[in-house]
Order: C-alpha cells, then sequence, then structure tokens
C-alpha cells in the first residue's frame, strides 16, 4: 500500500526527499514550513505546495491518523528539536531505490538515504540521519541520531560517529576511527585519528579550529 507523506520544512533538501518518496511509489501531500516567504508552489510538476506550518503537524494527525512525516531540514539542531517537539507522530523513512544497502543493515524511523549512497553490512544509521548523495558507509559503521554525512563522504569499515555530529562533503574517515557527539568535519577534510572532543576539524589531515 502507498504511504502518504508530508514533509516538515520546504527548502532545497525538502525537495530531494519529494523526489525520492516520489521514486519509491509513496505519495508527498505537501510541505510544512513557518517561513511565509517561500513560495507556496515549491515544485510545479508534480504540483507540491507548501500546505500549512509545522504547528498544523498534529491537526493533520487527527484528521488522517496513517499520516506519515519526515523532516526535510539540513540542519541537524533544528531537525533534532522537530523530532523531540514532535515525537509521537508516524515518522517516514525515505531511501532511494538506488541506494546499495547491504545485509543487517539497521535504518531507524526519519533517516533519509540519498541516491547511489552505499551502506555496507553491519552498519547501523540512527534516527532522523541524512546520508547524502553518493556517500558511501562502510561495514559495521555505527552513525549515531541526527547526524548529516554529506554527499560523496566515504567512512571505511568500522566507523563510530557521534550524534549531531555532520560530516562535510568528500570527507574521508579511515577505518576504526570514533568521532564524538556535536562534532564538524570540514568538506574534504580527512580523519585518520580518533576525535573524542567535540568542535570543528578541517584540514588533511584534520586539525581542530578555535
Amino acid at each position: 500500500m502507498r504511504k502518504e507523506v508530508v514533509i516538515i520544512g520546504a527548502g532545497g533538501h525538502a525537495k530531494v526527499i519529494a523526489d525520492i518518496i516520489y521514486k519509491s511509489g509513496d505519495i508527498v501531500l505537501g510541505f510544512l514550513d513557518d517561513n511565509k516567504k517561500i513560495e507556496s508552489n515549491i515544485i510545479k510538476e508534480p504540483k507540491l505546495n507548501v500546505i500549512g506550518t509545522i504547528n498544523d503537524i498534529y491537526k493533520m494527525q487527527e484528521k488522517n491518523n496513517s499520516i506519515n512525516f519526515i523532516i526535510g531540514i539540513g540542519d541537524n539542531k533544528t531537525r533534532r528539536i522537530i523530532a523531540e517537539k514532535y515525537s509521537n507522530i508516524n515518522y517516514y523513512t525515505a531511501i532511494h531505490p538506488t541506494a546499495q544497502i547491504g545485509l543487517d543493515v539497521e535504518i531507524e524511523k526519519g533517516t533519509t538515504i540519498m541516491a547511489n549512497t552505499c551502506i555496507n553490512t553491519s552498519s547501523k544509521i540512527g534516527k532522523h540521519c541524512i546520508i547524502n548523495t553518493g556517500s558511501i558507509i562502510e561495514h559495521d559503521n555505527k552513525i549515531g541520531d541526527y547526524v548529516h554525512i554529506s554527499p560523496n563522504a566515504t567512512l571505511c569499515g568500522t566507523v563510530e560517529i557521534g550524534e549531531n555530529t555532520h560530516v562535510g562533503a568528500g570527507t574521508t574517515i579511515k577505518n576504526n576511527i570514533k568521532i564524538c557527539d556535536n562534532c564538524i568535519i570540514g568538506a574534504g577534510a580527512t580523519v585518520v585519528k580518533d576525535i573524542n572532543e567535540c568542535g570543528t576539524y578541517v584540514g588533511i589531515p584534520v586539525k581542530k579550529i578555535k
């Protein structure tokens, strides 16, 4: 049975999620966004509109308890705030048909797996994560909740990423590395040692910046 999905947020990331939902054979009912400056007609074909604000979530669910929601916002902190405020709704997990998902992989609710990603055997992906276009998650990875793995990032085997961490586009993380919660790894970086202190890290190999 095709699922009906409402996307929370109406920016570029939300539009990509809409595409994934359609390619998965499910139905996008529309977007919810508090920004009044956003045009109501987000996608012209098929026609997809902003149909309300975020405060309308529970009202919509009361009318139709089979509706699914997904948070289409790239910022980890914002995604977490919304998910924790609206914890008692049905969350949709968006997986692009071109994603390669290995055996024994666990993907929790509200997560988005984008086009041409590879998640290999026995990896675990937390809730409300973003595994962005073309990224590689090798075997036995553990990705915490509210993590964003950006396009074309490569995580080698047995990597652990803590909650709320953002891994920048094109980053490479060596096997058996652990990165703690609340980190930002800059685009194009290389991580070859564990990161045990939250902060922003850039470079090859990475160094913490103030």
